[in-house]
C-alpha cells in the first residue's frame, strides 16, 4: 500500500509516457496528413508506433549530422520537415547518406517523422508564420486550395422521430464545433415524394404523391467521420430510404493550400521591403529582381522552392513574390511583367518553423500530460556560404 504523495505521482507519470503513435496524433492536428502533396511522403519514415518518447527534437533535414548527435543525446524522435525518403528504395546500403541514417536510427531507436508539404499548407503553418512574420494581413491561399476537412451532413426526418434521431446522430462525433459538442441546426418543412411501384414506403402508397410534414436537420461531420455517422443514423431513421446531401465547407478562415497572399498596411518600395525582410528575418543576405522602387502593397509568399507557383503569383495581383530557389529565368519575368522578386533562399524561408514548431508541440503534448521534452534542433546552417 502506497503512502505519502510522492509514489502516486510516480505512477501517474509512469502511465502518461508517450509513444511515437501519440506524438504523430499531435502532429496530425495541426498538419494533417491529407494537406500533403501527391508526390510528397510524409509520416514515419523509421521506427515503430509503440516505441516510447520522452525526448523530440525538431529539425529541417534529418541529415546524418542531426541523426548522430540525436542518437548520442537520446532522442527518441526526430520531426523533420524534409522526408528522409522521397522515392521507393531499391536497397539500404549503410554507405549512404540515406542508408547511414536508417541504420543509427534504428540502432538507438530513434524514430524519423516528416511534416513537409502538409506543415506548408497547413492553417498557421510554416507559410502563414512567416507571412505573418514581414507583416502580411487578410491573408489567402496562393496555390490550389486544398479540400475541406469538414463537411455538412443535412437529412430529413418524420416530425415524430425528430428527437430520436437527432439522439442517434449525437451519439456520434457530429456537430463538434471548437470547445463546444451536439451543435445542429433544425427547421420544420413539408417534404414530397412519390414511391416507385418496387418500394415499401414508411410512409405513403406506392405511385401516389405523399406530402409529410419533416424536420431538416444539419451539422458538421469531419471528413474522416462521413460514413460512420451516416451509417449510424441510419439504424434510428425510420425511412426506407434516407436522403441527406453533403456540403464541403471551406471558408477564407480554413482554407488551407500551398503558398499565401497578403496585404501590407501602407506601400513600400521593393528594396525597402526586401530590407525590412532582411531585418526581420536576420538573414545575411536577400535577393530581389524588379525594379528597387517598384510600389508594393499585395505580396505573394511560397516557403522552400517556389517557382511551380510563378504563374499562380502573376494571376494573384500581387507586386512581389517572396520565396526561395527562384531561378534566373523566373527573374526575367517578373522583369517583363514590371514585378518583383525577393528571394531569401530556401532555408531561411523555413527553418524558422523548427523553433515555432517545438513550442506548438510541446504545448500540446504537456495539454495532454504526456512527459516528453521537445526540443528545436540548434545544430543547422544554411548550406550555403555568401563569401
Amino acid at each position: 500500500m502506497w503512502r505519502g504523495c510522492e509514489e502516486p505521482r510516480l505512477f501517474c507519470d509512469l502511465e502518461m509516457i508517450a509513444k511515437i503513435f501519440d506524438i504523430i496524433k499531435a502532429m496530425e492536428s495541426f498538419a494533417p496528413f491529407h494537406l500533403a502533396e501527391e508526390w510528397d511522403n510524409v509520416g514515419l519514415q523509421v521506427g515503430q508506433n509503440d516505441w516510447p518518447v520522452k525526448k523530440v527534437w525538431i529539425a529541417l533535414d534529418p541529415a546524418p549530422d542531426v541523426v548522430e548527435v540525436a542518437c548520442s543525446k537520446d532522442v527518441d524522435l526526430i520531426i523533420a520537415h524534409h522526408p528522409l525518403i522521397f522515392r521507393p528504395l531499391k536497397s539500404i546500403d549503410f554507405s549512404t547518406p540515406v542508408g547511414c541514417v536508417i541504420n543509427m536510427a534504428v540502432r538507438h531507436r530513434t524514430g524519423i517523422f516528416s511534416a513537409h508539404t502538409n506543415l506548408d499548407s497547413a492553417k498557421d503553418g510554416i507559410n502563414d508564420v512567416i507571412a505573418k512574420r514581414i507583416g502580411l494581413k487578410n491573408l489567402k491561399v496562393l496555390g490550389k486550395v486544398r479540400g475541406a476537412e469538414n463537411y455538412k451532413l443535412v437529412f430529413y426526418v418524420p416530425v415524430e422521430y425528430e428527437q430520436k434521431v437527432l439522439d442517434s446522430l449525437f451519439e456520434t462525433s457530429a456537430g463538434e464545433i471548437g470547445n463546444y459538442s451536439c451543435c445542429s441546426f433544425r427547421n420544420k418543412g413539408k417534404g414530397t415524394f412519390s414511391p416507385g411501384s418496387q418500394t415499401n414506403p414508411f410512409i405513403g402508397k406506392p405511385g401516389e404523391i405523399t406530402q409529410t410534414d419533416e424536420i431538416r436537420i444539419e451539422a458538421i461531420v469531419q471528413k474522416s467521420d462521413l460514413k460512420s455517422v451516416i451509417r449510424h443514423v441510419k439504424k434510428d431513421h425510420p425511412y426506407e430510404l434516407m436522403a441527406y446531401d453533403i456540403y464541403p465547407l471551406i471558408t477564407q478562415e480554413n482554407a488551407q493550400g500551398i503558398g499565401r497572399i497578403g496585404e501590407l498596411d501602407e506601400k513600400k518600395e521593393l528594396a525597402d521591403f526586401a530590407l525590412e525582410i532582411k531585418k526581420i528575418l536576420k538573414l545575411k543576405s536577400v535577393k530581389i529582381a524588379g525594379k528597387p522602387d517598384l510600389p508594393v502593397k499585395s505580396v505573394s509568399v511560397c516557403t522552400g522552392s517556389g517557382s511551380n507557383l510563378m504563374n499562380n503569383f502573376f494571376s494573384s495581383g500581387s507586386q512581389v513574390y517572396i520565396s526561395g530557389d527562384l531561378g534566373y529565368h523566373d527573374a526575367r519575368a517578373v522583369e517583363a511583367a514590371n514585378l518583383g522578386l525577393i528571394d531569401i533562399g530556401h532555408f531561411a524561408s523555413e527553418h524558422l518553423m523548427v523553433e515555432v514548431l517545438a513550442e506548438r508541440l510541446q504545448k500540446v503534448l504537456v495539454e495532454s500530460e504526456f512527459n516528453v521534452k521537445v526540443e528545436a534542433c540548434k545544430l543547422e546552417k544554411d548550406p550555403f556560404v555568401i563569401l
